[in-house]
């Protein structure tokens, strides 16, 4: 009756077994490290760059006793770890003599940072630790306002400038065009003059909604965005924010960065491990911008130690050169509507570019004057040029044109980022800031997995005490249900937050009341003159229907926590939620595998050990209740 088959057996052997693989990365600790980042956009980390690090070490007499290359999207980042915090710093100032040669102008981020203590032979079965959240590791919390307003005036501006080359295109004569707010208006001298442009511009921009507004001797053309169109520029730009937040906190060396959205117009980022508040305000507020400049027909570029021709500009172009340009600029940042990477017609990697009208218009002369000469991008940030590509100008092309050259797809898609997110698409400002130090995080984490230790041998000694044997088998069920919670954890690799150690509390209380409903139900068919074999058998049965019913409504709770939560509540909930499906298998499965592994055997089973059973009273003669 109460046995499992070996099937079962297996399974939970299973479970055990990879439960205690994929927990076992958080106790090894985390060891001193550095991190190698790129501080440039035309500078990348690869392979090789991994190969001059470990020639660096090596000549320096410098042992790590790790170096890992992780690359996450685009962008290449390297770490080595060391036995102590002597060597780690001795290897940042050798690595920054030795990759930085010019100081003012680095080329790598050297940051120091903390690498956890696994094993190789674990994380190649990619069992990594639980990453820990800003509250437990310390670091700068940033709460951003992204300007709305400023957005949409942005896109008018744009706008308006198209709408002015289309009515000259068309011949269409107006008195002036106008941004006022959230809508742009055009005077016309009359009524007709009005209805004609009216025709010719809704066609070009459906996303408007164009209403005439007459007067005594005029008419004017009122443009607004419709509904639609609007909370679609609003969210690109929050969106584009966000893109270019998560490239710029690169440059800070921060492990697991948490940038989202909250709500309509906020942005929060959390940048663990980070206590320079001043320099991750720089990073995460600076602007970028981007130019388009002829580049020297002659000398397109030249070595660092070599002079420009005169009346050029020089910027850098990789390591150990720089590109020479002249000094006109034929468009910037603010004239790019949109850049995706593609393939030329001989399928080679490109980067496709858009332009508003007056940048197409000017590029449209630039290139039919100046074709088979090169052309060049750069990106500046804080005053400083990079040259992202040189190409050279095929033939005449205005508004839509393909940037060619780019070495691989890889560099393509870097390039169209950049294109697309040099600079943020709307203001923002710092509503919020917080820093937490990791003293505080330290503690936060002591004090939280105490919570979890000493709630955990408190139930432990009241089902041990009250349900003696089977008080032992819910006891082990418990610490199964915390060694799969944590292992589930660590595989989705989920941020472990200070709410999330609280959701571990609790998943220990709920899942340790299923284990109470179990050994009740047993002790109840045991009072109703069952025999031990079946009453273990129907208490497992009869239980699992109440047990499975509070834990999806609790689910339920736990995934609307999960869809409208944001920050800790959603951390919260991640770990509510798994907590709830890892109990209902170790409270029921693992248990009854427990129980039957136990009695099983035993054919003519006298008794259990469930503790004190209270049979019904029956009275003798005197009239007293006396106990069976």
């Amino acid at each position: 009756m109460n046995r499992y088959p070996l099937w079962k057996y297996l399974v939970i052997l299973v479970a055990l077994l990879i439960g205690a693989l994929y927990s076992l990365p958080n106790f090894f600790g985390e060891a001193p490290a550095v991190q190698i980042s790129t501080a440039k956009p035309t500078v990348k980390i690869d392979l090789n760059t991994q190969t001059r690090i470990e020639k660096i070490l090596a000549d320096a007499s410098i042992n790590s006793t790790g170096l890992f290359f992780e690359k996450t999207g685009n962008v290449g980042t390297i770490k080595v770890r060391f036995n102590n915090t002597d060597i780690q710093l001795r290897a940042r100032d050798v690595l920054q003599q030795k990759l930085n040669t010019d100081h003012s102008d680095p080329n790598y981020t050297i940051a120091l940072n903390l690498l956890s203590n696994t094993p190789h032979w674990l994380t190649a079965m990619n069992a990594l630790p639980m990453p820990l959240g800003l509250d437990l590791r310390g670091g700068v919390y940033f709460l951003l306002q992204v300007d709305m307003q400023g957005a949409v005036q942005k896109k008018l501006t744009s706008l308006a400038t198209d709408v002015r080359s289309q009515l000259r295109d068309k011949n269409l004569r107006h008195q002036g065009i106008e941004r006022n707010g959230d809508f742009i208006s055009i005077r016309f001298g009359n009524l007709d003059e009005a209805n004609v442009a009216r025709s010719n511009l809704a066609l070009g921009r459906p996303e408007l909604d164009w209403e005439i507004e007459k007067g005594s001797d005029s008419a004017k053309l009122v443009a607004r965005f419709k509904p639609t169109a609007l909370k679609e520029v609003q969210d690109n730009a929050v969106k584009q924010n966000i893109v270019t937040l998560n490239k710029r906190v690169n440059e800070l060396a921060v492990k697991e960065p948490v940038i989202q959205q909250q709500g309509i117009d906020r942005i929060i980022v959390q940048l663990p491990g980070v206590q320079d508040t001043a320099r991750a305000k720089d990073i995460i507020g600076r602007t970028a911008t981007l130019e388009s400049r002829l580049a020297d027909p002659v000398t397109s570029s030249i070595s660092s130690g070599e002079s420009p021709p005169p009346g050029t500009d020089t910027f850098r172009f990789g390591e150990g050169r720089l590109g020479v340009f002249k000094k006109s600029v034929i468009f910037s940042g603010e004239n790019i509507t949109d850049a995706s990477a593609g393939f030329d017609q001989n399928q080679r990697p490109s980067v496709n570019i858009s332009l508003d009208s007056t940048g197409g218009r000017v590029m449209q002369e630039i290139t039919r004057e100046n074709i088979g000469k090169p052309m060049g991008m750069i990106l500046f940030e804080k005053g400083k040029g990079e040259v992202l590509t040189i190409a050279t100008i095929q033939g005449e092309f205005g508004s839509k044109f393909q940037i060619t050259g780019q070495p691989t797809t890889e560099s393509a898609n870097d390039l169209a980022l950049l294109l697309r997110a040099g600079s943020l698409a709307a203001p923002m400002e710092i509503i919020e800031e917080r820093t937490i130090g990791p003293s505080l995080g330290a503690e936060n984490i002591e004090k939280g997995f105490k919570s979890l230790m000493y709630g955990f041998i408190a139930i432990a000694l009241f089902m041990m005490g009250y349900y003696l044997l089977f008080g032992v088998f819910s006891t082990i069920a418990l610490a199964v249900n915390l060694l799969l919670l944590i292992s589930v954890l660590s595989m989705l690799q989920a941020t472990l937050t200070l709410p999330g150690i609280a959701a571990m509390a609790l998943a220990i209380g709920m899942a340790i009341d299923s284990n109470v409903l179990i050994n009740e139900r047993i002790r109840e068919e045991l009072r109703n003159g069952a025999a031990p074999h079946s009453a273990i058998a129907t208490g497992f049965d009869r239980a699992w229907a109440t047990i499975l019913d509070s834990n999806v409504t609790t689910l339920i709770a736990g995934l609307a926590l999960l869809a409208f939560g944001s920050g800790p509540i959603k951390g919260f909930a991640v770990v509510h939620c798994l907590g709830i499906l890892t109990s209902m298998f170790s409270a029921v499965f693992f248990a009854r595998g427990l129980v039957n592994l136990w009695y099983g055997k035993q054919k003519k089973l006298q008794k259990i050990s469930i503790g004190e059973v209270w049979r019904p009273a029956e009275l003798n003669q005197t009239g007293q209740a006396k106990g069976k």
